[in-house]
C-alpha cells in the first residue's frame, strides 16, 4: 500500500493481540463488544496525543499553585458511523466522559455497494469542536469520504477518523479524498472480496456487536 501522510497505522502488540481475539468466529457478543471499546481507548490515547483544544488552568496543591495544562471543556464531539460505530463510542468516553456525541447512519446498497445516508443528528456547534469521526472497519471507503464530506460541508475543520481494521483499497480512497484528515487505523488487512468485505477480517462488526444477521 502506498504511503500517505495523513494515515497513522498502529502496531501495538497488545492491540494486535485483542484484535486476534477479535477475529476468532468463537468470540462471544459480549466479548467481542469488550474488545472493541478496549481497543478503541488505545486508539483515542494515540490519536489524540496532537490536535487536542488545551487550555491551562491554575491548581492548589498541597504545597503550592501551579499551572496546569487540560483539555479545553466541550471541545471534542464523537460522530459514530451508524450502526457499527456505536461500538467505539464508550471507548472515546473513558477518556473524554464529557464529549457530546451525533450520530450519521449509513447503510451499504448490496448492489451497488455504495453508502446510502439514513440518519444525521449532530451537536450544536460542532463545526468549532474536535470531531473524531469513528467507525471499526473501513473497507470500501465509501460511507467514511461522504461522512466526511458531510461533516465539512456545514464548517467542521478538525476532523480525525478511526478504524480498527482497513483495506488498502478503502485506506487508499479516503487519504486521496480528505487529505486533511488524519486518518488512524490499528491494523490493514488484505484486500476486499468481490462483496466488499474485507479479508481476513472479522464478518460484520454491527452484527457481532449486536447479535443480528
Amino acid at each position: 500500500m502506498k504511503d500517505y501522510k495523513n494515515v497513522i497505522i498502529y502496531n501495538h502488540p497488545l492491540v494486535r493481540h485483542k484484535i486476534a481475539i477479535l477475529r476468532d468466529e468463537r468470540t462471544s457478543m459480549k466479548e467481542f463488544r469488550e474488545l472493541i471499546e478496549e481497543i478503541t481507548t488505545l486508539m483515542t490515547y494515540e490519536s489524540l496525543k496532537e490536535g487536542v483544544p488545551t487550555t491551562e488552568i491554575e491548581v492548589k496543591t498541597p504545597l503550592e499553585t501551579c499551572t496546569q495544562t487540560v483539555v479545553a471543556d466541550n471541545s471534542i464531539v464523537i460522530v459514530p458511523i451508524l450502526r457499527a460505530g456505536l461500538g467505539m463510542v464508550n471507548g472515546v468516553h473513558v477518556l473524554f466522559p464529557s464529549a457530546k456525541v451525533g450520530h450519521i447512519g449509513m447503510f451499504r446498497n448490496e448492489e451497488t455497494l455504495r453508502p446510502e445516508t439514513y440518519y444525521c443528528k449532530l451537536p450544536k456547534g460542532i463545526e468549532d469542536k474536535l470531531v473524531l469521526l469513528v467507525d471499526p472497519m473501513l473497507a470500501t471507503g465509501g460511507s467514511a469520504c461522504d461522512a466526511i464530506a458531510h461533516l465539512k460541508s456545514i464548517g467542521c475543520k478538525n476532523i480525525k477518523f478511526m478504524a480498527i481494521i482497513g483495506a488498502p483499497e478503502g485506506i487508499a480512497k479516503v487519504a486521496e479524498a480528505h487529505p486533511d484528515v488524519s486518518i488512524y487505523v490499528s491494523t490493514v488487512d488484505r484486500c476486499l472480496n468481490e462483496h466488499g468485505y474485507i479479508l481476513p477480517g472479522l464478518g460484520d462488526a454491527g452484527d457481532r456487536l449486536f447479535g443480528t444477521k
